[in-house]
């Protein structure tokens, strides 16, 4: 110990603390680092950025790096206190279990648990700082760390172990990603959130989800007097109509009002034959397509409107290419009169609601945050007769997943008004 100044001995304890500090502080930084958020300051052209990207591609060398070197620092640590009370106190046993008690205590809150901390607290900033030095030592360290790999392969085969790749690691599911969004905070902003998550929606909403249903379609009859058609294109709300004769299962075709309109202005007769050379071939899509599926086949086969039939060729109802639009962002156009809207109702002071019974059980359950099934019934009338089995003939009242439903109004054997009770549990969040 003579040959050792104390103050040595003293300098390099506290050093390899700290170097036992920085291994354990690395080491948490790096496995909490953001990978999307490093991957975006590389491509932004940050150097450090780009380098702890490469150290966390090797997982298994940077590990192996981290714990050789911060158990050879901890191990010289102990040494150096033992050597430093050996210098004090002689060969004195009780002295040298006690340092060796201290030295592990110190190590623990200063060398682990505290860096650990404060790891975990900044992983991004940290894991960069901490990069630079740590691809040069991965360089030097490279043949101690194959051989001491060569024996940890070795035990992993023997517990039938096998370590995944860098991409299975971190690929990221669909449920994962609804995860990130939700937990984005004030990073997102609430409508780019409420994007996302619908987009996130569309591969389990099938088009009858969210389709205009047949009692609802704005057609063009062409069996009716030929003054009447004229009169029902000059007052219709959309520019596309499906056109039928007789029967709306018999589509014709679709006809485009501007090119209809055109035809009034003619000094001409007009017949029912000027209205079919207009019609353009219906595009028809089975009822139990998903909606992301269909905004696939709309963008391939250029259309913008189809009409949904069930398996029996029976039609359901109508999607259009804004209506896929609206179930992502929101929507935008103007409603028909008659029709139900999801932005046309909420709970009033009292926590009640009037609705139509044809709303969507889809549109109640965002807009009134209500939890009604969906796997049947696609209407609030459809769910109330599947529940009652019968038309009800007077006022009458039922609860459904805690929720109060009223009819108010029965009309040509279907419920037309009912009003809805909010769940106290709601009431009273």
């Amino acid at each position: 110990m003579d040959t050792v100044p104390l103050w040595v001995l003293v300098a390099a304890l506290i050093f390899l603390i700290f170097c036992s500090a920085f291994f354990a502080m690395a080491e948490t930084a790096l496995m909490a680092a953001n990978r999307y958020r490093l991957r975006s300051l590389a491509k932004r052209g940050f150097r450090s950025a780009a380098t702890t990207l490469w150290l966390l591609e090797r997982t298994d060398r940077l590990l192996s790096l981290i714990l050789i070197a911060n158990t050879l620092v901890n191990a010289l640590a102990t040494a150096a206190a033992t050597a430093i009370a050996i210098s004090f106190f002689g060969l004195d046993y009780s002295a040298i279990f006690t340092a060796i008690a201290v030295m592990a205590f110190v190590l623990i809150v200063f060398g682990e648990i505290t860096p650990k901390f404060i790891g975990a607290s900044y992983p991004e900033n940290l894991s960069l700082g901490a990069s630079t030095l740590l691809k040069p030592l991965m360089a030097v360290g490279a043949p101690l760390i194959w051989f001491v790999n060569l024996f940890v392969r070795v035990v992993l085969l023997v517990l039938g172990v096998r370590p995944a790749n860098a991409a299975q690691q971190h690929r990221v599911s669909p449920e994962e990603l609804r995860a990130i969004v939700l937990e984005g905070g004030n990073f997102i902003p609430q409508k780019h959130k409420s994007i996302l998550l619908n987009l996130f929606d569309l591969e389990t909403t099938k088009v009858d989800d969210i389709m205009t249903p047949r009692a609802q379609i704005e057609a063009l009859n062409l069996a009716v007097p030929v003054e009447e058609i004229k009169r029902q294109l000059t007052t219709c709300y959309h520019n596309k109509l499906p056109v039928y004769e007789g029967e709306i299962n018999q589509i014709l075709g679709i006809l485009h009002v501007r090119h209809a309109v055109a035809l009034l202005n003619e000094e001409e007769p007009l017949t029912v034959q000027h209205f079919r050379d207009l019609l353009s071939t219906p595009y028809y899509i089975p009822q139990d397509t998903s909606v992301f599926t269909q905004l696939q086949y709309f963008q391939e086969n250029k259309e913008r409107l189809g009409i949904i039939v069930d398996e029996y060729g029976e039609v359901q109802g109508l999607v259009t290419l804004d209506d896929i639009i609206e179930e992502m962002i929101g929507e935008f156009t103007t409603s028909v009169p008659g029709a139900a809207r999801s932005e046309s109702f909420d709970w009033d002071v009292r926590g009640e609601c009037l609705l139509e019974g044809s709303t969507a059980l889809r549109d109640i359950n965002k807009r009134l945050d209500l939890d009604f099934p969906l796997d049947g019934p696609k209407t609030l009338n459809g769910l109330m007769l599947e529940q009652l089995q019968d038309i009800p003939d007077a006022p009458i009242a039922l609860k459904i997943g805690g929720v109060v439903i009223e009819v108010i109004q029965v009309k040509n054997q279907a419920i037309k008004v009912v009003k809805l009770q909010r769940p106290l549990t709601a009431r009273y969040a």
